[in-house]
């Protein structure tokens, strides 16, 4: 149920948000694969639109292979965009997840940062098949990277009401008691509460052009 109410979300922020390209990869398409210096230009636009990051930083410790972490926004990105990022690791500011100096404020669906963005991958994040089209005619999937702060999007509740799940059996679904009923009612809403707060980063991947 509370599955559902994210996609509804999901959806809502792709058609509604603010769009920058990726322009900082290789593949040949528009938009590119994702560069570090696209991670950079959608932090610097929320930050000069006074966002309020999600995270504050992670401070540097003396032990092996890790770094400090800075204040951070978070990007809500695809599974699919995994293999990108781990072809990022290696140039500055970016970080996987095991290398923070602490793991203590690390969730569970935390790829790593990139500068001031900490990355969140889903098998659920919004994918356009085959929406980009270099000059020699191939096609490659975009991927929509949604980057927010704390005062972007909110979630409406209409109060006396919560969501439910409806069951009824055979007997009470129909006359000849073939059929259970089983349904979902929730009573919702999203908003985007302030759309300076919030881009979506549209990119496509690295074997797009191999591909």
């Amino acid at each position: 149920m509370r599955q559902a109410e994210d996609l509804i979300l999901r959806d809502y922020i792709v058609s509604a948000a603010s769009e920058i390209n990726a322009g900082g990869g290789s593949n040949g398409f528009n938009p590119t694969n994702l560069g570090t210096s696209d991670f950079s230009l959608v932090a610097t636009t929320l930050d000069t639109n006074n966002a309020y990051k999600f995270m504050t930083g992670i401070e540097g410790m003396d032990r092996f292979g890790t770094g400090p972490v800075r204040n951070c926004y978070f990007m809500l990105s695809s599974t699919e965009l995994q293999s990108d990022f781990d072809a990022l690791v290696g140039n500055v500011g970016v970080l996987n997840q095991w290398s923070y100096a602490s793991n203590t404020s690390a969730l569970p669906t935390e790829w790593g940062n990139v500068f001031n963005i900490r990355i969140l991958t889903s098998s659920e994040g919004p994918v356009a098949r085959n929406a980009a089209t270099n000059n020699l005619g191939a096609t490659a999937d975009v991927y929509y990277n949604t980057v927010l702060g704390k005062q972007a999007v909110t979630h409406i509740n209409q109060d006396g009401d919560s969501m439910k799940l409806i069951y009824r059996d055979e007997y009470y679904s129909g006359m000849l008691a073939q059929n259970c009923t089983l349904a979902v009612r929730f009573s919702q809403a999203q908003a985007i509460t302030q759309d300076t707060a919030i881009r979506n980063l549209l990119c496509t991947r690295n074997s797009a052009l191999a591909a």
